[in-house]
């Protein structure tokens, strides 16, 4: 009895201890003190070897906020195991980017292909796929790019850059930035603060950097910010506080959101700062930037009635300085995950987002503007730009050949870091996509083969159809070419393409495939191709209009197969002579062989055209019987016999 209640008091020990630990850490987690949080974990899982599935999503959570892929993917893994595909879009998302951010691609793909087919969404599947074969064709060509990490970077996080004239603006928690001696919990660094640094206009490197704007420098975290063309007025973000302005406002849920504000620069200062009408207490607002003719603002929310995490929306700018509504850019930018640092020059919007397949983390994103809140698909912009980890705060020129953007990857400095990248001209290239079907039950074809070649007829690009049937392709612009798709059992087809010269625009060129047996027909022993019945009028062997669109049939099902070799036998009724209508049979034979042959069929292809008179008849209608002329007509036909295929 002792031995039993000695290992009961155990027990409760154990579980008393257990459960404390978990308070403490989920306390520090929803207190985002992710450093804390993920100690405190790690305490009480050694305790308890069964965590609770709102345990692993926080745990797994707590290494992702702190960019620890590997640690979080176990967590998430774990949580898949017990889950499967009844885990929420939200997790799925976070646990294929997990699975991208250990630059496990193959699993990443399958498994976000087994969740998107068991929710039976085929235009998500199709998004996905035509997403998955773009960024595969970004590694089939040199990248345009070519990056420089900045020497100021620190082993703090640094990022966040934005052109003020000939200088940079970036955002770092580096020692020199006030009050550095207070930690973020989030990560344990000071908090952000803007700096200013001079910028080598050939190398792209930066120096004599120092605090920039001590009016919009403040206790706590600064980072993101735009100006105005005429650099006179600054919109930036930073934590909400209270009106004292040294002690954080926070939620119903004691969260501290972010707000952004704009000032006026004058005499060296920023001054008339004010709040921005869409800021609350409830959400946060942040990752301003103007549209280079200052009229439009771009931003980043997590605010009600989004689609994700975090959104980006736009909110026009008048002359007067009021600001419209903001709107958000709806489901083709914006995800269930996170769309942030938006940037917008020259009519493309540059983004970052973890919600798009990508190559494992945030991937910066170009979308072309056309019209209004309308975008299109956005592109991937490959390696080097984007990597297994954070890639974000692009930035670009006017004329696109240089720019800035922020990245967590592996061989930096720190936590974030300032790469410098320059880029060459784009070739021209247009992309084609289109879908081969079946000429007969218009159901897609999988793994149709689709070869382009070149005015010379040299093959130059293939790929293949995917299980929807669908394909996309590129090819460069000012160019003819054949298309041609094929697949066992099916007739080729080829399709002229004429590659104009408007770089990247989108063209569709669609396949039906036929087989042979689509357009025969059996009758006895033979094959016959299946066409409705030529009648000829009485006495005579003209093609009729109803005779033509017969024919042409013909003529289709011999282009189409050019193998196939035929015999024509064309019969009359069972009126008038024998000698007559042997005769006048014969005519209606050749008469149709002549129609085939010159709608351009090789006359070998036609092996005999015979009549047969009066010898074959379909019905009764036999010399000595009497029948309607509608019974007549049955036997006045010619049939297309296939001898050869």
């Amino acid at each position: 009895m002792k031995k039993i209640l000695f290992f009961s008091l155990l027990f409760c020990i154990h579980f008393t201890y257990a459960q404390q630990k978990l308070k403490d850490a989920d306390k520090l987690f929803h207190g985002m003190c992710y450093v804390d949080a993920a100690k405190a974990y790690e305490e009480y899982l050694e305790k308890e070897p069964n965590p609770s599935i709102q345990t692993l999503m926080n745990v797994g959570d707590t290494y992702y906020y702190l960019g620890d892929m590997r640690k979080a993917l176990t967590w998430y893994k774990k949580l898949y195991t017990v889950q499967g595909q009844n885990l929420n879009e939200v997790y799925m998302l976070r646990y294929t980017q997990t699975l991208r951010g250990v630059r496990d691609y193959e699993d990443a793909n399958k498994i976000t292909k087994e969740y998107l087919k068991g929710k039976g969404n085929q235009e998500m599947i199709d998004s996905f796929n035509a997403q998955q074969k773009y960024n595969d064709s970004l590694a089939q060509k040199p990248s345009l790019y070519k990056i420089v990490p900045l020497e100021i970077n620190t082993s703090y996080s640094d990022f966040g850059s934005t052109f003020y004239g000939n200088q940079l603006v970036y955002s770092s928690s580096k020692k020199g930035g006030k009050l550095i001696k207070r930690l973020y919990s989030w990560n344990e660094q000071p908090f952000l603060s803007f700096y200013v640094a001079d910028r080598n206009a050939s190398t792209g490197a930066l120096f004599n950097e120092k605090p920039f704007y001590e009016e919009i420098n403040s206790n706590y975290h600064d980072a993101t910010l735009t100006f105005s063309p005429d650099l006179k007025t600054i919109y930036f973000t930073t934590n909400a506080t209270k009106k004292n302005k040294n002690k954080l406002k926070i939620d119903k849920e004691g969260v501290n959101n972010f707000q952004i504000f704009r000032g006026t620069i004058e005499n060296g200062k920023v001054i008339n700062i004010e709040k921005m009408f869409f800021n609350s207490y409830e959400y946060s607002v942040g990752h301003p930037s103007l549209s280079p003719d200052g009229k439009w603002l771009f931003f980043v929310s997590d605010m009600p009635g989004g689609y994700g995490e975090t959104d980006i929306y736009v909110a026009e700018v008048f002359a007067d300085g009021s600001i419209n509504t903001p709107q958000n850019l709806g489901p083709k930018i914006n995800t269930i995950g996170r769309e942030m640092f938006p940037y917008y020059n020259n009519g493309i919007l540059y983004f970052s987002s973890d919600g798009h397949y990508g190559f494992g983390g945030l991937d910066v994103y170009e979308s072309k503007h056309s019209g209004k809140l309308n975008f299109d698909e956005p592109k991937n912009l490959g390696e080097p730009v984007n990597s297994n980890k954070d890639d974000f705060s692009y930035i670009i020129d006017a004329e696109t050949k240089y720019g800035y953007f922020s990245s967590n990857r592996d061989g930096g400095k720190g936590d974030d870091d300032i790469y410098f990248f320059t880029k060459s001209k784009a070739e021209c290239n247009q992309f084609v996509s289109g879908t081969v079907v079946s000429a007969k039950t218009k159901l897609p074809i999988a793994g149709a083969a689709i070869k382009v070649y070149d005015s010379f007829g040299d093959l130059k690009f293939e790929t293949a159809t995917g299980e929807d049937g669908k394909y996309q392709i590129t090819i460069p612009c000012s160019a003819t070419y054949k298309f041609d798709a094929s697949k066992e059992g099916f007739a080729n087809q080829d399709k002229p393409v004429v590659a104009n010269a408007k770089n990247e625009a989108k063209l569709s060129v669609d396949f039906e495939l036929a087989k042979l047996e689509d357009f025969t027909v059996k009758d006895g022993k033979n094959e016959k191709i299946d066409v409705n019945p030529i009648y000829f009028d009485y006495n005579k062997w003209d093609i009729t209009p109803q005779a033509v669109t017969e024919l042409d049939r013909v003529v289709y099902v011999m282009r189409t197969f050019p193998k196939v070799k035929i015999k024509i036998e064309s019969h009359t009724d069972s009126r008038g002579t024998d000698s007559y209508n042997l005769k006048l049979s014969d005519n209606r034979a050749k008469a149709t062989q002549r129609y085939i042959i010159e709608s351009g069929i090789e006359p070998e292809r036609v092996l005999s055209a015979i009549g047969y008179s009066e010898t074959r008849p379909k019905n009764k209608c036999r010399n000595g019987v009497k029948c309607t002329e509608a019974e007549y007509a049955v036997n006045r036909r010619s049939d297309f016999i296939i001898v050869e295929k």
